[in-house]
């Protein structure tokens, strides 16, 4: 029997595919605006961190504000590039279909988003009604805000909760609010969720049961 009560899974990168989808768009419409940034330095600098944190992160890059038109037309971008490459994690619906204890989700992207990632997917009537996102809380990631909302939410103390994290953001965020956090390192450096905080780490979501139910 697992000592765990509820199970509070990050979206990007843990349920969905996208990080490399989305932040391609992303590094291409940074360096039309002068920014020489590479792929690798979007997982490095902003993967994990909320949309207000990446638009303080690309002011400050670039000594002035971007373009009134940037994040509309990103948003317009990811949505039409997630709709039509957006596929699950690889073994996240095997391992949902293994675990036995309540879930919900718990994402730095806002509600527009989930809705656009969880549905192209095929995820979202599993998660429907305990989706709990950045804009419904105070403080974005490193901060604990949305994983404690998650858990009142959901009837669960913070040390009965188990996150899901892809980043070391993420992680800290976990760690902050008490939990128990097991970092999932198929596109991140383990050594970082390591460092982060994370309990444990796995690179392949079917082991993803046992560790929840040991």
């Amino acid at each position: 029997m697992s000592r765990h009560k509820l199970v509070i899974f990050d979206c990007d990168g843990v349920l969905v595919d996208s990080e490399r989808i989305t932040n391609q768009v992303f590094v291409e419409m940074l360096n039309a605006l002068g920014l020489p940034l590479t792929l690798e330095d979007m997982f490095e600098q902003f993967v994990g961190r909320s949309m207000g944190q990446c638009m303080e992160k690309i002011t400050a890059l670039l000594g002035r504000a971007p373009p009134e038109d940037f994040l509309p037309d990103y948003r317009a971008r990811t949505t039409a590039a997630l709709a039509s490459k957006l596929q699950p994690v690889p073994g996240i619906e095997a391992a949902l279909d293994s675990i036995a204890l309540p879930w919900c989700v718990a994402s730095s992207g806002d509600h527009a988003k989930m809705r656009t990632t969880l549905g192209v997917t095929g995820l979202w009537p599993r998660f429907e009604g305990r989706i709990f996102s950045v804009t419904d809380v105070a403080h974005p990631k490193p901060a604990p805000d949305v994983f404690l909302h998650a858990a009142r939410q959901c009837g669960a103390a913070p040390a009965d909760c188990v996150v899901i994290e892809d980043t070391p953001t993420g992680v800290a965020a976990g760690v902050a609010a008490g939990m128990t956090v097991l970092g999932y390192c198929a596109l991140t450096p383990k050594h970082r969720l390591l460092a982060a905080g994370a309990h444990h780490v796995f690179d392949d979501m079917a082991d993803l049961p046992h560790l929840l139910h040991t």
